[in-house]
């Protein structure tokens, strides 16, 4: 079992911001979320929108100074109403989305970030800004339904975008890290757990997956 981690106190302003934007958006966001689990469940992952308390775990070491944030799965955008809860600008935002319906939603929400319909898996994808380094990236994919290969390229193309300190920070529903620990050692990545959620539905991890190593170290040692 995990021990318990004290919940980190935001600032009154944040916690205003936090709560104001989830009530707003709540039920647009369950109606879509809805609509998409019925027609594609396995890409959703989910039964059910991310909530409050999660994207404000999520979110909550993100500095808005550190340089711009990429979030993959962003969804309905419950991840990404936290980050500008928390003082991201939004065109500092990079969100890369796979369903169409999510980032035609997206796109009208959040006009002056930059939404990218791609595969997290192919960062290197031609809408994705070329040669920026992000300070740090945040991921609401279920990993937990992926191929080890395919976790694993997001986890390299995500980490070789982060600036020197950076890191991803990925939920899941499952008991541990996502991805396997052998698999993360053998790229050079270290996985700890940020955080937990019981009153999520369901009840959700975070874990902060940083390099270890630098990238070429880890594919070079192979």
């Amino acid at each position: 079992m995990f021990p318990q981690l004290a919940p980190r106190k935001e600032e009154p302003a944040v916690q205003a911001n936090l709560l104001r934007l989830h009530r707003r958006d709540h039920m647009s966001n369950t109606s879509l979320f809805l609509r998409t689990l019925l027609t594609n469940p396995r890409m959703v992952g989910a039964i059910a929108p991310s909530g409050r308390m999660l994207a404000n775990l999520i979110t909550s070491e993100i500095d808005p100074s550190a340089g711009p944030v990429l979030e993959l799965g962003p969804g309905t955008g419950v991840f990404t109403e936290a980050l500008l809860a928390r003082g991201v600008c939004e065109r500092d935002l990079t969100l890369v989305e796979y369903a169409d319906n999510f980032a035609n939603m997206l796109r009208r929400r959040f006009p002056t970030a930059r939404v990218v319909c791609a595969d997290a898996a192919r960062l290197d994808a031609p809408d994705l800004p070329e040669g920026v380094l992000f300070g740090s990236a945040i991921s609401g994919l279920p990993l937990l339904n992926m191929s080890p290969k395919t976790a694993m390229a997001i986890l390299t193309g995500v980490l070789s975008r982060l600036r020197d300190g950076g890191a991803l920070y990925q939920f899941t529903y499952g008991v541990r890290c996502p991805v396997p620990h052998r698999l993360l050692d053998r790229f050079g990545f270290k996985a700890t757990l940020h955080g937990q959620v019981l009153r999520n539905f369901p009840p959700a991890r975070v874990y902060k997956i940083v390099r270890r190593k630098p990238l070429y170290c880890s594919v070079a040692s192979r």
